[in-house]
């Protein structure tokens, strides 16, 4: 297939592109920048010009393919309602090109969506208040003829190179000069290995029916203060549970994050797509220690 990905030289998106091109696919990736189009094209794969707010170049890049996979989102979290609808416009331009064609879609949405403080399974409908309605904007082009499915990541999407939350916290444990954790640390994160998130989208694009939910978990849920314990650990400094009160200026704009109890299940994604994950775990993805050169 010839499969059009955006976001294909972010952390995941550049695991993506390189696990469809292994596989044999052809793939064509939006890059907005001239550094983009260097990445892309080092990483083998074809390049179209076009930004997220682009709606018409959008659309001329999902007509020369025969699959999309969507992976592009502004993280600002200062202003992230803004980021939602700019999402929500460009998955709706996606599915307009894509109506009627049968060809698949793959759109991205996270575990952080779902209810708290239990174990959530892709059968779990996201919050319904949750600014990003990637996963309810993706399930509607479902009825208007597209092979559409979601794949929720979940918060921490780990691996060699990653600037996500993980990385923030470690920053912002050097900055405070305490690992922090809220009330007992009991809290939870799931998480997966961005190379095993990878195969999931591949997978995803190639097979998964019209209207799955699919999780990108390999850990159900991690402790938070385990995660604090390891990065006091490696930058010796104390590990601290702070109250409730201190986390929003402990934490900043990661604090939403760290306040969550998040459990997911990738159970149903496995059986459904014979998906494994594989890679390291978290924990001890942290303690091989390249996080904190």
């Amino acid at each position: 297939m010839r499969i059009f990905v955006t976001g294909a030289t972010g952390f995941i998106g550049s695991a993506v592109v390189r696990e469809l091109l292994a596989a044999g696919h052809e793939v064509v990736g939006l890059a907005r920048s001239d550094k983009a189009v260097e990445a892309l094209k080092a990483n083998g794969a074809d390049v179209h010009r076009g930004s997220l707010d682009d709606l018409e170049s959008l659309r001329d890049g999902v007509a020369a393919a025969d699959g999309v996979i969507h992976l592009a989102f502004n993280h600002d979290f200062l202003n992230f309602a803004a980021s939602a609808e700019t999402d929500r416009l460009a998955t709706e331009a996606i599915g307009a090109a894509l109506k009627g064609t049968g060809k698949p879609f793959v759109g991205t949405s996270g575990t952080l969506m779902l209810p708290a403080g239990r174990l959530g399974t892709e059968e779990d409908a996201p919050i319904p208040t949750t600014p990003r309605r990637s996963e309810q904007t993706a399930m509607k082009l479902v009825e208007q003829g597209v092979r559409s499915s979601v794949v929720r990541l979940a918060p921490s999407v780990h691996g060699l190179g990653d600037h996500g939350f993980v990385k923030a916290l470690i920053d912002i444990a050097r900055s405070k000069g305490i690992s922090a954790y809220i009330g007992d640390g009991s809290n939870h994160w799931p998480a997966v290995h961005r190379l095993d998130a990878a195969r999931l989208y591949r997978l995803a694009v190639e097979a998964a029916p019209a209207g799955a939910r699919l999780h990108g978990v390999g850990d159900e849920g991690i402790p938070f203060r385990d995660i604090a314990g390891v990065i006091g650990r490696h930058l010796d400094l104390p590990v601290v549970g702070i109250s409730p009160e201190e986390a929003d200026s402990h934490f900043g704009w990661l604090s939403f994050a760290a306040k969550a109890d998040n459990m997911a299940s990738s159970t149903l994604t496995q059986e459904s797509l014979n998906w494994r994950p594989v890679h390291v775990g978290l924990i001890q993805d942290l303690e091989e220690g390249h996080y904190f050169n």
